[in-house]
């Protein structure tokens, strides 16, 4: 997952990056590579309060000109995709550990952001709910 976001220069130096998908997300860097860095935990961070707020997170929008793409790790991507997709089928973990025939905490540990996972389960999960984790390099 790829997020597009907008890199403007600060009137005192540096830059101030937004993104238009996910508002909230604003951060700025002294300079070009330095307001990446922030981008891209600001980017998690703003994730991470949507998902305790139980609130869905937007897929990314297309490129426009002038936009920069700020990339979430692959095994946060794959987790936003599994919550989304619990999300749109309205499944509680419970129901998916009942699915998978595991524990509840196995299924929290699964969506915890911020707990590593391998990325089969969160693949056997998605299989669970009807949908094919496709993975490429390009």
């Amino acid at each position: 997952m790829r997020y597009p976001a907008q890199f403007k220069a600060a009137e005192e130096g540096g830059f101030v990056v937004t993104f238009p998908d996910i508002p909230e997300a604003i951060t700025q860097g002294e300079d070009e590579e330095d307001a990446r860095l922030h981008a891209a935990d600001v980017l998690e961070s703003v994730i991470d309060g949507y998902i305790e707020d139980g609130i869905p997170i937007p897929a990314p929008s297309k490129l426009k000109h002038g936009q920069h793409l700020v990339e979430l790790p692959a095994s946060y991507a794959a987790k936003v995709l599994l919550l989304n997709e619990m999300r749109t089928q309205k499944i509680r973990p419970a129901d998916l550990a009942r699915r998978l025939r595991v524990t509840p905490q196995e299924i929290t540990r699964l969506i915890d952001i911020r707990h590593t996972s391998r990325i089969d389960g969160i693949a056997t999960a998605l299989k669970a709910l009807g949908k094919t984790m496709e993975i490429r390099a390009v």
